[in-house]
Formats: structure tokens, C-alpha cells, sequence
């Protein structure tokens, strides 16, 4: 039996590698399991699963890590990670940071993004309608769909060169239990659809700020449906208040959601109802109206 330090040092490494790997196969196991997947590893491609986590840690606040982030945030071995990241630089999606040993997403990622909402006709409806709104209540506007415990904001709309301090763009996800243009869809979605997305976990977890139980929220959607309209200050502590209406079908179904946003220190809670309601109603009914006369729209994303 060879017990040279170097046949030692590689049997540990080797020990060390397939330690690694059951644990992040347990960890694969898990988070599927967490996320109401069925643990079946024939059902699944484990290695496509990583490369979309690697994609997915990347986030505005972790714009740029180096591997070892990358690894921990992805919840996957660095051996893993270097393959990962190795093979989404060769296919353009990551770069790495010159004179660093940094990486950070392309924008071949948001062309894909991009692409998806692009072929959303509500996108094309919604455009001109939220030009109309901003100029006429000179606030920020937004229409946002629901997708799947969150809500994906297909079009927005700046007051000029104001910036308001909050990074909303056209793409962003937030969860619908923490926006007042979520609350707006999920008071009129049917109950047993409610209940569905309240047992959702968010896409993004930690800006799930809101601090209400289920039974408080529903509190608060009964209060949206029955005066048909949302107003809250922000739940992000940006300083802003937001109402949103929501865009119902023919049958009464909320397809998305128009929001207009207003710094707090600017404008008092009546005074904002006061003056953006009416509008924000108007520019749903226009957007509705759209709909319906387009005969189909997609919000797939």
C-alpha cells in the first residue's frame, strides 16, 4: 500500500470531494423538498439546477462576488461553483471582473428577461396608458402582474428625471404580501387561488418585509376589495406612497395591477388620494378595456 504523503494528501482531498458532494446533494434534496418539489432525482437535472442557482445569487445588493460567495450563496461546493461559473462565462452569460477574481452577470441575462416580458401584449397595452397617467398626476407609474407569490412589474413608467430613491425596473420582482400593487391583485384573486399564493414562499424571501399574519392581511384585502383600490406608505422604508388599482377582466379577474408612487414628505396620505385615485381607477379601466378588446393577453414571463 502506497502511504507516501502525496497518495495520502490526494486520498484526503478525494475523501474531502465526495464529502462535499453529499452534502450538496442533501442540500439539492432539501431545497427542493422546501420548495414543494417531489424528491425524485430521476425527475430532475441537477447540475441545470445549480447553474440556475449560481444565476440566481447574483442579485442588485451582490452585483459582484468571487467564487467562494458564489458557492455559500448558491448553497453548492466550490468545485461546483468554479464549473458553473467557468461554463457561464464560455456561453456569455457571467464575466469576470478584470484584475479581480470577481464575476458578475452580463447582459446577455437580461436579454432573456427582456425577450419574455417583450412578447407581453399587456406590456403594449399598458405603455401608452402610464405615459397618459404620468402626465397627468406628474408621479411615477407601474403595472405589475402577478407571478406566482410575486409580482413582476412589465412596465413602468418615470415622472421626467425624478428618481425616487427605490429600484423598481421593468423585470423586478417583489413579493405581492409586502407591495401595495400586490395587495391590489390579491384581494380580488378567488379565495382558493388566495389561499394557493399565501402558502407560496417569494421568489426573493428577504424583502418579504411584510409584518402582518394571514389573518391581518386578509384584513387588509378585504378592506382593498371592498373600496376597490390600495393606499399604503411603502413597505420598504423608501419614504413613498403608493396606491394601485387593480386591472380586472370581463369576469372581475385581476390580470395586473396600476401603482403611482409619491415621496412622503411631498404630499399627505389625503392629499395623494385626492389627487391620483381617480386617475390611477381611470388608467386601469383603460388598460382593461384594452384587454378585452384585444381578445387575449399574455402575462407569461
Amino acid at each position: 500500500m502506497d502511504r507516501t504523503p502525496n497518495a495520502q494528501g490526494a486520498r484526503n482531498r478525494k475523501e474531502l470531494y465526495r464529502a462535499s458532494a453529499r452534502a450538496s446533494k442533501r442540500g439539492d434534496q432539501e431545497n427542493h423538498t422546501k420548495n414543494g418539489g417531489v424528491d425524485d432525482s430521476r425527475s430532475i437535472v441537477n447540475s441545470l439546477s445549480k447553474g440556475l442557482r449560481v444565476l440566481e445569487a447574483f442579485t442588485a445588493e451582490r452585483s459582484e462576488m468571487t467564487l467562494s460567495e458564489v458557492a455559500r450563496t448558491a448553497n453548492i461546493d466550490p468545485g461546483t461553483a468554479f464549473r458553473m461559473l467557468n461554463t457561464l462565462v464560455m456561453l456569455g452569460y457571467v464575466a469576470r471582473i478584470p484584475e479581480s477574481r470577481r464575476f458578475r452577470l452580463t447582459l446577455k441575462v437580461v436579454d432573456l428577461g427582456l425577450h419574455a416580458i417583450g412578447r407581453s401584449d399587456l406590456r403594449e397595452l399598458a405603455r401608452p396608458v402610464l405615459r397618459s397617467l404620468v402626465g397627468e398626476i406628474s408621479e411615477a407609474a407601474s403595472v405589475g402582474v402577478l407571478d406566482g407569490a410575486d409580482i413582476l412589474y412589465v412596465e413602468r413608467v418615470r415622472a421626467g428625471l425624478t428618481r425616487l430613491g427605490v429600484d423598481i425596473r421593468i423585470g423586478t420582482n417583489i413579493p405581492a404580501v409586502s407591495g401595495v400593487i400586490g395587495h391590489a391583485i390579491l384581494a380580488f384573486l378567488p379565495l382558493r387561488e388566495l389561499d394557493r399564493i399565501l402558502d407560496m414562499p417569494p421568489r426573493r424571501g428577504e424583502l418579504a418585509v411584510n409584518r402582518m399574519n394571514k389573518a391581518e392581511l386578509r384584513a387588509v384585502l378585504r378592506t382593498v376589495r371592498r373600496q376597490g383600490y390600495a393606499l399604503q406608505d411603502s413597505a420598504f422604508g423608501n419614504g413613498l406612497r403608493i396606491l394601485a388599482a387593480p386591472v380586472l377582466d370581463v369576469d372581475g379577474y385581476p390580470v395586473a395591477s396600476v401603482s403611482v408612487a409619491a415621496p412622503a414628505i411631498r404630499v399627505s396620505m389625503d392629499e395623494f388620494r385626492a389627487r391620483a385615485l381617480e386617475p390611477v381607477r381611470n388608467a386601469a379601466g383603460d388598460i382593461a378595456r384594452a384587454v378585452q378588446a384585444s381578445g387575449t393577453v399574455s402575462t407569461a414571463v
